[in-house]
């Protein structure tokens, strides 16, 4: 069993390492400036052959077989897969770098990859049947599965921060909304002087309502992408002062008090599940070793002076 579960080891450690490497990712911005910028600093119009050719390997040569891929994968995916995908992506705010058909894509190539990397290696080695085939549809579901792991991974990670800052942006919104802005006016404010997740989400707002949509439209458009009851219950209580004709600025003091309260309220929760989250590495791992320290010398003492062979041998 000792070369399968090496095995096993190593298709793990790959993936996890895929896994980091596709996090720590330069996003598609940052690449498409940095080009830019190169090619303005050449001082000459840059040929079509050097415009590709500046491009990273990733955008060059992998994007394009991952969007084939893609396409041939989204005709033979169901359409419920795809929503459901697409949602996920949202929540996780990567709808706009990766569309549901390429990370379907990627999930089946990541899982061929790891399967045929275990096959190669099987052929190599000698061991049971059975541990084959099991240790390959472990591979092919780790292959399958770790895409849709790390994609709830952000989902939580964007949830939390948007909370974190929730109660912040508030307070600016209700300062510049008493100050005499409007909330439009406010939340460029937000967006100005913050880049999170909730001034991103406030910018995406404002420009849906330059292109002409109502402002409870993407005001809900932009809970339903969150999927955080602090959000929606926020969102709802704009679009029901702004029909009913109340001040905005008194609903954004309610609301910033209620999310601060909020906020005490789940580190407190937080602080009481802490007793019970270290109680786990106490007992496996701080006792043992105390009960080490404390009572090694002890017994081997003991052991030394021949007492507990004379129980031992007495029994």
């Amino acid at each position: 069993m000792s070369p399968v579960l090496l095995l096993l080891g190593l298709v793990v450690v790959l993936a996890v390492a895929m896994v980091v490497i596709g996090m720590r990712a330069p996003k598609r911005e940052d690449a498409l400036e940095a080009r830019l910028a190169e090619l303005g600093a050449m001082g000459r119009t840059a040929t079509l052959e050097e415009i590709e050719l500046s491009l990273p390997f990733s955008e060059r040569v992998i994007r394009p077989i991952l969007q084939k891929i893609a396409a041939l994968i989204g005709r033979m995916t169901p359409s419920q897969t795809l929503t459901r995908t697409r949602r996920y992506l949202e929540l996780a705010g990567l709808s706009q770098k990766i569309g549901p058909a390429e990370f379907v894509a990627a999930r089946y190539v990541l899982a061929a990859v790891l399967g045929g990397l275990v096959i190669l290696l099987m052929g190599r080695m000698s061991a049971p049947a059975l541990q084959k085939l099991l240790l390959i549809a472990v591979s092919f579901a780790l292959g399958y599965y770790l895409p849709g792991s790390w994609l709830g991974s952000k989902i939580r990670q964007r949830q939390k921060e948007i909370l974190k800052s929730l109660p912040d942006a508030l307070d600016l919104l209700t300062i510049c909304v008493e100050a005499g802005l409007s909330f439009d006016a406010a939340m460029a404010k937000v967006v100005e002087k913050w880049d999170n997740e909730l001034s991103r989400a406030f910018a995406r707002v404002l420009q849906e309502i330059q292109l002409g949509k109502l402002r409870r439209e993407a005001l809900r458009n932009m809970a339903d992408t969150m999927d955080i009851r602090d959000v929606s219950n926020f969102v709802a209580a704009l679009i029901q002062a702004d029909q009913l004709g109340v001040s905005i600025a008194k609903v954004l003091r309610i609301q910033s008090d209620q999310m601060r309260v909020r906020r005490r309220q789940r580190a407190e929760e937080l602080a009481r599940q802490a007793p019970i989250k270290m109680l786990i590495p106490i007992v496996f791992l701080i006792f043992p070793a105390l009960f080490i320290i404390l009572l090694g010398p002890g017994v081997l003492s003991v052991i030394r002076s021949g007492a507990l062979r004379g129980i031992l041998g007495g029994g």
